[in-house]
């Protein structure tokens, strides 16, 4: 396999312990979680201590062959800035991380100048927890203007996860008016399954916009492995706005329950519906780029060969 291999859409933690729309994220044993309104197996059984490590990661990126992975946050697994700041040292290579505001009450202006302060090259926003009961926190509202204003003067990336279809659309097309220099990348491959799905996807059209794919074997994951749907989703995108602006991502691991993590891509490869050099722009040469990964520091793990192999 002659593929860099990038992730752009995994996570870590330590430990989950947050509330959502006033609902409970607990780790619980065995890779179990208590989520928001029942038990749900959170990370593969073998996780017994819930601690979902870089350690761990790193395990899997080199047994599948992926060079690194870019670290998103989600308000579910609670706020995991100090473990990602020592996750980012410690594996400057291996991890792009992003920090999370608490984007949820006001005052994260401030946050997210400490963020960047303290080395994080990107600000995670789960803008579809934003459409809270008492309101919702518009993505052009004038401290998050003044946020992305901040981090378009400075090159800090904006990675967002939107709510379904076209709610959050209009938003997003000011801050991309408003702030055409600021990098964004949009998460969970713009909710592909969901009604009005083309109104994301189309934000990409715009120069600095990009689409990764975390969660897509989910999305698809009544039909399952090889996801027959998911790849006629990603020939879609391409068509509508071309290949150099789509990223793999795996939305590890929570995808990794159902699947294992190499077959998270690999049936990308096996579909024959890419050329070789939409599936090295798509797997890793978009994503080297946008987040400005050194190839010359990226390290190449080589398969190895399973024991039921011959």
């Amino acid at each position: 396999m002659n593929y860099t291999i990038i992730d752009a859409h995994a996570h870590l933690w330590l430990k989950q312990d947050a509330l959502v729309d006033d609902l409970p994220v607990k780790t619980l044993d065995n890779g179990r979680s208590y989520f928001m309104d029942g038990v749900r197996q959170m990370l593969p059984p073998f996780m017994i201590d819930g601690v979902n490590s870089a350690e761990v990661f790193i395990s899997n990126m080199d047994y599948a062959q992926v060079s690194a992975a870019v670290i998103t946050q989600e308000f579910i697994d609670g706020m995991q800035n100090d473990y990602l700041e020592d996750v980012m040292r410690r594996f400057p290579h291996r991890f792009f991380v992003c920090g999370m505001c608490e984007f949820r009450k006001p005052g994260f202006f401030e946050e997210g100048k400490q963020l960047i302060d303290r080395g994080f090259k990107a600000i995670k926003i789960p803008a579809q927890r934003l459409l809270l009961k008492e309101g919702r926190v518009m993505l052009n509202s004038p401290e998050m203007m003044q946020l992305f204003h901040y981090m378009e003067e400075r090159g800090i990336i904006l990675s967002i996860d939107m709510a379904d279809g076209a709610i959050q659309v209009d938003e997003m097309k000011e801050v991309i008016q408003e702030c055409p220099e600021l990098k964004i990348a949009i998460g969970h491959f713009c909710m592909v399954t969901r009604k009005d799905c083309e109104e994301q996807i189309k934000l990409a059209l715009n120069k600095n916009v990009m689409i990764e794919s975390g969660g897509i074997t989910w999305l698809y994951n009544d039909e399952f492995y090889p996801f027959p749907s998911a790849v006629k989703a990603i020939r879609k995108a391409a068509d509508m706005v071309g290949m150099e602006k789509l990223m793999w991502g795996s939305d590890y691991p929570r995808t990794i329950t159902a699947i294992t993590y190499r077959m998270s891509y690999d049936f990308l490869i096996k579909s024959n519906e890419f050329t070789e050099k939409e599936l090295a722009m798509f797997l890793g040469e978009n994503a080297i780029n946008f987040y400005g990964f050194d190839p010359k520091k990226l390290y190449h793990p080589e398969y190895i060969k399973n024991m039921s192999e011959d």
